[in-house]
């Protein structure tokens, strides 16, 4: 049973709540936002960046590389995790892979990829790893739940296996499918930058926040991770409407 979803006004009150316990932090730390940046030095510092060229630049970079990493999980995931649900042998020869990958703190995977590709490839890599198992996960739940009965209906009616992918299959799978997508794309993001911030590839959003860093510029440091943020919401919703509109024209369902 899904949580109902809270009205919009209490989700706007509880951002506004905790954006004033930050300025109340940051206050009573004091030393000019040398440890903990206000709200309104985090926006000042991102005005400052926003009309820049290099700004748009690094979160071009960025996003294309940490993007192209999640499409190849989604494409990998869902061909594994089919094969997996068709084959046992396959499923117990990928699962302790899977479970290495699941357990290897970003670090450790970023310095032994360091040592096989360009540090500008490094996002590609590391988002793509991180985000294949969430996938196949997903994907082999998602074919795990699907109903039975109707397989077995479906079998006894001689359904062709198009009609049978379209109508079981995938409304079957498509409900585990999406939130591995949408959590995956958040995981996405984050062990991207982190990759980025330890590889250091020039132009990058993780360079950027590292050189802020270094030099104490404590609002960038905010106000990237802010950047960070926003992206990684932004299309996370993004992909949650993508996945929707894939739905109802694959399923043949009416979009809410």
């Amino acid at each position: 049973m899904r949580a109902e979803r809270p009205p919009r006004w209490q989700t706007l009150l509880a951002i506004l709540i905790w954006v004033v316990l930050w300025q109340l932090a940051a206050t009573a730390l004091g030393h000019g936002g040398l440890f903990l940046a206000t709200p309104l030095q985090t926006l000042r510092a991102l005005a400052v960046q926003l009309p820049t060229a290099d700004f748009w630049h690094r979160i071009a970079f960025s996003a294309l590389r940490i993007l192209a990493g999640f499409v190849l999980a989604v494409i990998c995931g869902l061909l594994l995790g089919a094969a997996g649900a068709r084959w046992r042998w396959l499923r117990v020869f990928i699962g302790p892979v899977m479970q290495l990958i699941r357990a290897m703190p970003v670090a450790s995977f970023v310095i032994l990829a360091l040592l096989w590709v360009r540090s500008a490839n490094l996002s590609v890599v590391v988002s793509f790893t991180h985000v294949l198992p969430v996938i196949y996960a997903g994907v082999l739940g998602g074919i795990a739940d699907t109903d039975r009965d109707l397989l077995e209906m479906a079998a006894v009616y001689r359904m062709p296996a198009v009609r049978r992918l379209r109508y079981i299959w995938l409304p079957g799978v498509f409900p585990s499918f999406c939130e591995s997508c949408i959590a995956a794309m958040g995981m996405c993001w984050k062990s991207g930058v982190s990759a980025e911030v330890i590889g250091l590839p020039d132009h990058s959003v993780g360079d950027a926040l590292y050189r802020a860093k270094i030099t104490l510029s404590t609002p960038d440091v905010f106000a990237w991770t802010l950047v960070i943020v926003l992206l990684s919401a932004a299309l996370s919703a993004l992909a949650a409407r993508g996945l929707r509109w894939a739905k109802a024209r694959l399923c043949g369902e009416v979009r809410k």
